[in-house]
């Protein structure tokens, strides 16, 4: 397809399962073709994206602002971005997670 997709915060109320089902649709949306857009808070979304545009500094009057883009990773080392410094724990978990399954896994 080649439809555009946008979704504003789609994670409110979710259950952690059903956040990964949506996760799931998306990518599913993304590998047919069409562009899925998604204005979200939720970091275990935002590490899953290819492209992040980070507004801020702050909400509301003290935002709207482009703080940062790029990857997840990219984001991750930009030194003025919140959205980066919380999202470089995140990935620093997930990739030692990650490396103690392979370990078990040997």
């Amino acid at each position: 397809g080649k439809t555009l997709y946008i979704l504003d915060e789609p994670t409110t109320g979710l259950h952690f399962h059903d956040i990964q089902q949506l996760l799931n649709i998306l990518y599913r949306l993304k590998s047919h073709g069409n562009t899925v857009i998604v204005i979200e808070h939720n970091l275990d979304v935002i590490k899953t994206a290819d492209w992040i545009v980070d507004l801020g500094p702050e909400g509301g009057d003290g935002g709207g602002k482009i703080i940062a883009v790029g990857t997840p990773e990219e984001l991750a080392e930009h030194p003025t971005s919140h959205t980066g410094k919380f999202l470089k724990e995140m990935l620093t978990k997930s990739n030692i997670n990650n490396e103690v399954k392979l370990v078990k896994a040997s």
